[in-house]
């Protein structure tokens, strides 16, 4: 009892939240399952009803399954996304009460104290809760009591609040070890557990145990935290008379920048992506979208960015509300710059800038990759997404230009006294070599499966420095590369 109001807990579960989340978006007639690799082996996440009638269950051999069920139909399990669903769902829940948490990877739980008569009784609530779980194709189990736990073994093992003690000892949400443990003492159910001497099972057990059983009967608190929501990045001005010059529009957007970049200073964030929503009159609207090269919250160094996508805005009869949001943040704590370090702000706006031209992903950078195969050395990647590296070591000199194999006529292990190479007559000056280089195995590589290559570095008398290779298994010059 708090205040005279009898505490009331409500735990919702969804028992298939990520099978239903897929199938909500691409509905499958049948059998259906998401996959997740553990330990090396696919195993079935999530199913619906139709594969459980078949049989299948968590946990089960992905390719037992198929054996089980030819006609299952699966995809790969994405819990990220199941996290994000579950987070909608919790705030669709908070119509019902503001004290709203999460309850592990599947469930929410609601303290609806003095909340249920707003929608007439407590069996009028659930039913609400029920019905729209069914519109949103969702399954959904129900469980409502005076403490967290009861709520939560009623959802899982029990159709109500009444006969707890009936209950599995399993609704105490204890492990598999314990809970097996308990069944082999004889103690299956919650009351036979709640009327066994206390000091030897919490000696073997240790305390978490008794702990479950009392947050269950209510002796120990159990309350429901309710998680925050997100921070929402966005701000908005609606103007008394209607605007259609650029000029004013970017002033207009100066001062949304503001407000903006100090929450995301409070917050210690930056943004990375900007949406800026132009209302007209006629009720029509346009966006600007500014992706940045790096997180940001200088407003004097974002706002320039913005005059690009302004300028090509058709302002109709004329612009009544303007709104700024950061859709894509990322972490920015405050540091500390020393006075001999080097500020990268410059070449982030300059990749900024050019990327609202013609792409990020089309502003790319170089970096360094573990491979002894020349042209497996580096990769490239859109500047905008990964860091500078350093850790360029090359152990033998390597070219500049690296260039696919062209053959040249040569005979012998040694490089040709002259050959002839892009229409050009060379004439080999010095040779330095070999460096014998052998293909990696490990790796699918339809250009070099098997064999070795000898490769020699060449100055040429005419002032080319290549760099030729050997293949004393298939006997044959090639030309890959050219040095400065």
């Amino acid at each position: 009892m708090f205040g005279g109001i009898r505490k009331r807990v409500v735990c919702i579960w969804f028992p298939r939240l990520a099978s239903d989340r897929v199938l909500r978006a691409r509905p499958v007639d049948g059998p259906f399952a998401l996959t997740l690799r553990e330990s090396n082996t696919e195993r079935i996440y999530c199913l619906n009803a139709q594969a459980e009638r078949l049989g299948l269950h968590r946990g089960m051999s992905f390719a037992d399954a198929r054996a089980f069920c030819p006609d299952l139909v699966s995809r790969p399990a994405r819990p990220d996304l199941d996290a994000r669903f579950l987070a909608a769902l919790r705030r669709w829940a908070t119509r019902y009460c503001p004290w709203v948490g999460r309850e592990g990877v599947d469930g929410l739980v609601l303290d609806v104290t003095g909340s249920a008569h707003l929608w007439g009784g407590e069996a009028e609530m659930l039913a609400d809760m029920r019905a729209g779980a069914a519109r949103a194709g969702l399954t959904i189990r129900l469980g409502i009591a005076e403490t967290r736990g009861a709520a939560w073994a009623f959802a899982h093992y029990g159709k109500g609040e009444d006969g707890l003690a009936g209950l599995p000892v399993a609704a105490l949400r204890l492990d598999d070890k314990v809970v097996t443990a308990l069944q082999r003492l004889g103690l299956r159910s919650i009351g036979d557990l709640s009327g066994a001497a206390r000091a030897p099972l919490a000696r073997r057990f240790g305390p978490g145990l008794m702990l479950r059983l009392d947050q269950a009967l209510g002796t120990v608190l159990e309350p429901v935290g309710p998680e925050n929501d997100p921070p929402h990045y966005g701000v908005r001005m609606t103007l008394p008379d209607p605007i259609g010059l650029s000029g004013d529009v970017m002033g207009v957007t100066a001062r949304l920048l503001a407000p903006l970049c100090d929450k995301l200073k409070a917050q210690e964030t930056g943004a990375r992506t900007l949406t800026l929503t132009l209302r007209r009159v006629d009720q029509g609207s346009q966006q600007v979208e500014l992706r940045l090269a790096a997180p940001m919250r200088d407003p004097q160094r974002i706002l320039p960015l913005f005059e690009r996508g302004v300028g090509a805005v058709d302002a109709g009869f004329g612009i009544d509300q303007i709104r700024l949001e950061a859709t894509l943040v990322e972490p920015l704590p405050v540091q500390q710059i020393g006075s001999t370090q080097v500020s990268p702000d410059r070449l982030d706006d300059l990749i900024s800038r050019i990327g609202t031209r013609i792409g990020l992903e089309n502003i790319q950078r170089f970096l360094p990759a573990d491979s002894h195969i020349p042209e497996r050395g580096f990769i490239i990647a859109p500047a905008a997404f990964s860091a500078a590296q350093g850790g360029w070591v090359a152990l033998r000199p390597r070219p500049l230009r690296l260039f696919a194999p062209v053959p040249i006529a040569g005979t012998g292990n040694r490089p040709p006294e002259r050959f002839r190479w892009r229409r050009m007559r060379l004439t080999t000056g010095r040779a330095t070599g070999p460096e014998r280089i052998a293909p990696e195995w490990w790796f699918s590589d339809d250009n070099w499966r098997m064999g070795v290559r000898d490769y020699w570095k060449v100055d040429t008398r005419e002032g080319r420095r290549l760099w030729l290779f050997y293949t004393p298994q298939n006997p044959a010059w090639f030309v890959q590369g050219e040095f400065a």
